[in-house]
C-alpha cells in the first residue's frame, strides 16, 4: 500500500470483527516495523502488554469505560512509556550505548558525556521524564498505527481509561505511564464505517507569535 494510502484509509475504527484473529506473524511485523521510528538518542522507552485472552481483555474492558471493542478487538495493547528509560544502569540504556561504540557513533570516553546529556535533556524534573517518555512513546505508538493499516489491520487508539486501575491490575511497574491503549484487528464489515472526520487546514496548523 502506497503512504499516502495508508494516511488516508487509516481510521479509528469502533467495531471489530471477533471472529478474525491477528496472525502472531501479523503481529510481529506491524511491532517489528513500527519499532524502525526514531527516538531521543534511539533510546527507545516503549513496551508493550499485549493481550489475546478473553479473561484478561475482560478485565482491562472493566476499567475501559466498558467499551466493548476492548475485548472484541482480537488484540488489544497496553502502551507503555517508561520515564527511567533515559537513566544510566538502564539495561537500554547500556545496550544502546554499547551498540553506538560497536557503530563507532560514539567511544567509551563518552560516557560521562551521554550520562549528563540524558539527565540535562529528560532527568532534571519529573515533567520532563514524563515528556521524554511520551514523547518517543507516542512516535512508536502513531507508527503501530500506519504499520497495522499497511497490514491490512485496523486499529483504535484509546484514552478512556483508570490509568491507575490498570497499572494496579497488570502489575505495571511505576516508572511506566500508559499513554494509550491499542486495539488491533479487522474492522466488522456488517458494520458502517463512519466518514472521516474534520481536519485542521495548513493555515489553521501554522501559526505564529507576536
Amino acid at each position: 500500500m502506497d503512504f499516502i494510502d495508508v494516511i488516508n484509509n487509516r481510521r479509528a475504527v469502533n467495531f471489530f470483527d471477533p471472529d478474525k484473529d491477528v496472525p502472531d506473524e501479523t503481529l510481529r511485523a506491524m511491532i517489528e516495523t513500527a519499532a524502525k521510528v526514531p527516538s531521543s538518542f534511539n533510546l527507545q522507552p516503549w513496551s508493550l502488554i499485549v493481550l489475546r485472552g478473553h479473561e484478561e481483555k475482560t478485565r482491562l474492558q472493566s476499567l475501559a469505560w466498558n467499551q466493548p471493542k476492548v475485548n472484541e478487538a482480537p488484540v488489544t495493547l497496553i502502551v507503555l512509556a517508561d520515564q527511567d528509560g533515559w537513566k544510566e544502569g538502564h539495561r537500554f540504556v547500556e545496550k544502546n550505548f554499547q551498540e553506538m561504540i560497536t557503530a563507532k557513533a560514539m567511544n567509551e570516553d563518552q560516557r560521562q558525556w551521554f550520562a549528563d546529556a540524558r539527565t540535562s535533556l529528560y532527568g532534571e524534573s519529573e515533567d520532563k521524564q514524563l515528556a521524554f517518555a511520551c514523547k518517543n512513546t507516542g512516535f512508536f505508538a502513531m507508527a503501530l498505527m500506519l504499520a497495522a493499516k499497511n497490514l491490512g489491520l485496523d486499529t483504535h487508539p484509546m484514552d478512556g481509561f483508570d490509568h491507575d486501575a490498570v497499572r494496579k491490575e497488570f502489575n505495571i511497574p511505576d516508572n511506566y505511564w500508559i499513554p494509550l491503549l491499542l486495539a488491533v484487528g479487522y474492522f466488522k464489515k456488517d458494520m458502517e464505517l463512519a466518514p472521516p472526520k474534520w481536519r485542521k487546514t495548513v493555515e489553521e496548523i501554522v501559526v505564529k507569535f507576536h
